[in-house]
């Protein structure tokens, strides 16, 4: 089998610590292409001997000193003794020179070839990103920026597209403009075609100019259609990938379009890659809100007792658009809404969720957890499906586009753009609890939040005070992932007064108003991950099949049997069918309620 000639070991790595809190590190780690690994406090310097017998006795010091052991003199005083050691402290400098030891022809470079440069991806997320975390200082020393698309383009037209869609942190704006220079600087571009071993072979030869024989490693962000995932990823393997450090390859969805050919693109990456090297990127994991599910969940006394089929009534995992494909309708009408949503962000979400305490915090561990969730849920039925399509609608004189008014997609289309669907998870945590799930284009806000319902209190003492809507009286929690994210319990409470008047009311941690460090995109998350070769946030190969295997009957279904979807009106709260479909579980949709925060 043909891979990426690249060290991936767990025994190596590559990592540093930036000024972000994002990467906040108790020790810093140093590594050496040909060094195992080791720590050391972030306050010290960190010398190698690099000369057989030579300082065999040398001791690091904190303040990157390095002092010799002497070997004790016979009936030499202890003012003696000390004076010997003082001597023998010998200066870092000192120390590089008597060793012969030059630290540069150790560094590394990282090069990140953006595969794909010219479209929109890549423009308004993946440059913006990685300038994002160059102004935080999240960026090594050495690093280069690669375009690589089939467009002719030269470096300074590819810094022009890029310097448009910059932006500096609202509260770090110093040297703004200063930054973005020195990062356009580091951005060349390389013309060539995906397929095309020999161009791949000429950008080989362009990044090995900047890496100046340092330690290369090199990251591939594939923001190309997945038709042409394979030819880059080969061609790359074969022509560019790093010889002496790690390389890796970020993959954007969809992982195909159901189980077979999702296992097909698997098999074929890994004809040319080991799963360690692939990254399989779901931006939804990189939200602020859904990486502190976990920390809300395991590190506050009050939730995890609650956590279970004991107390809570339903999850609901609702994602909405306010706009339609808007000219994108040929790549969705190949995915629908179920594909493209509801299979990979909100089922991640669901999994990280439902899962149990892992061992500890290591990527394997969690992702081990989370596949167990996955296998532990039923496959989806068609019963517990429905289906949605956008129509034309006139609202305050104008008039919103159908969903087959896009040129791009067929006037037949029965491709859905909403859909929602009940999930259950058959384990002794989750037996019995729906998990409904709703994700819709052109509906009336925007917006993605989790909503637990809990039980009703029994034998409640102010029932008469709700009259006959105990859901009323139900405690939920919300956590809102976008936009202006936020986390709220809805609880009873009295209204002040000489009354027994009781309403809901929020207990509000609402992010803007408690922080105000500008929450990062989570593109910037995710891509310092893959660089550090931390893959907590990113999707294994077995849990991708297991996320298919619930969701490729049912979609197999819809398409054999043709089923017309319902329609809703552009810019509406959706088809009236998901209510039907809450209502059969005895669950009222959280999001169409008045208690919004605004």
């Amino acid at each position: 089998m043909s891979t990426f000639s690249s060290m991936h070991s767990p025994s190596y790595s590559h990592s540093f610590i930036c000024s972000s809190s994002i990467n906040e590190k108790k020790n810093q780690r140093f590594v050496f292409s040909s060094f195992p690994r080791f720590s050391v406090p972030a306050n010290a310097k960190v010398f190698l001997q690099c000369q057989a017998n030579s300082h065999q006795n040398a001791v690091l010091m904190q303040d990157g000193a390095v002092a010799t052991k002497v070997s004790p003199v016979e009936k030499e005083t202890p003012i003696e003794k000390l004076k010997s050691e003082l001597l023998s402290v010998t200066s870092s400098n000192e120390w590089d020179e008597k060793a012969g030891f030059d630290i540069n022809e150790n560094e590394s470079t990282v090069s990140i070839t953006v595969v794909g440069a010219s479209g929109d991806l890549a423009k308004k997320k993946i440059f913006p990103a990685l300038f994002a975390l160059y102004y935080e200082g999240c960026l090594p020393k050495h690093f280069t920026v690669y375009g690589y698309a089939r467009s002719k383009m030269t470096d300074a037209e590819l810094r022009n597209i890029v310097s448009k869609t910059l932006t500096c942190r609202i509260d770090k704006r110093e040297n703004c403009g200063e930054k973005m220079e020195e990062f356009l600087k580091r951005c060349f571009y390389h013309s060539g075609q995906y397929d095309s071993e020999e161009n791949f072979a000429q950008l080989d030869k362009k990044l090995k100019e900047h890496e100046g024989g340092k330690v290369s490693n090199r990251l591939f962000y594939l923001s190309i259609p997945p038709n042409i995932f394979i030819d880059a990823v080969k061609c790359a393997s074969l022509s560019a990938s790093s010889g002496n450090g790690w390389t890796r390859v970020i993959v954007e969805k969809p992982f195909g379009r159901d189980s077979d050919s999702s296992a097909a693109l698997t098999k074929a990456l890994k004809q040319y890659l080991t799963e360690d090297q692939i990254f399989r990127i779901d931006h939804y994991l990189g939200k602020e809100l859904v990486e502190n599910l976990s920390v809300l969940r395991f590190s506050n006394l009050i939730f995890e007792p609650l956590w279970s089929r004991q107390y809570i009534r339903n999850v609901q995992l609702i994602f909405s658009e306010d706009f339609g494909t808007e000219g994108r309708g040929g790549y969705f009408d190949h995915y629908g809404i179920i594909r493209d949503i509801m299979q990979n962000h909100l089922l991640q979400i669901l999994a990280l969720f439902a899962m149990e305490t892992p061992v500890s915090l290591d990527a394997e561990d969690i992702r081990n957890e989370k596949v167990k969730v996955l296998r532990s849920m039923r496959p989806l039925r068609l019963e517990d499906v429905v289906i949605g399509q956008y129509k034309s609608h006139s609202k305050g004189g104008v008039t919103y586009p159908a969903y087959t008014d896009d040129k791009t997609v067929p006037k037949d289309s029965l491709t859905p753009t909403f859909a929602a669907a009940a999930l259950f998870i058959d384990n002794a945590r989750w037996d019995g609890v729906p998990f409904l799930m709703k994700a819709g284009k052109a509906l009336h806000n925007k917006r993605a939040e989790i909503r637990v319902q809990f039980r009703h209190v029994p034998g409640n003492l102010y029932n008469r005070n709700f009259g006959t809507d105990l859901d009323q009286a139900t405690n939920e929690l919300v956590i809102r992932v976008q936009p202006d994210e936020a986390i709220y319990l809805k609880i009873n409470n009295k209204v002040p007064g000489l009354g027994m008047r009781l309403d809901r009311s929020n207990l509000n941690l609402h992010y803007a108003a408690r922080y105000s460090k500008e929450i990062p995109d989570a593109y910037e998350r995710l891509l310092l991950d893959a660089i550090e070769g931390e893959r907590r946030l990113f999707i294994r190969s077995d849990e991708l099949d297991a996320a298919w295997s619930l969701f490729t009957p049912v979609l197999a279904e819809l398409e054999e049997k043709k089923l017309m979807p319902e329609y809703y009106p552009y810019g509406s709260r959706g088809p009236v069918g998901a209510h039907y479909l809450a209502a059969r579980y005895n669950v009222r949709w959280g999001d169409l309620g008045l208690d919004q925060l605004a």
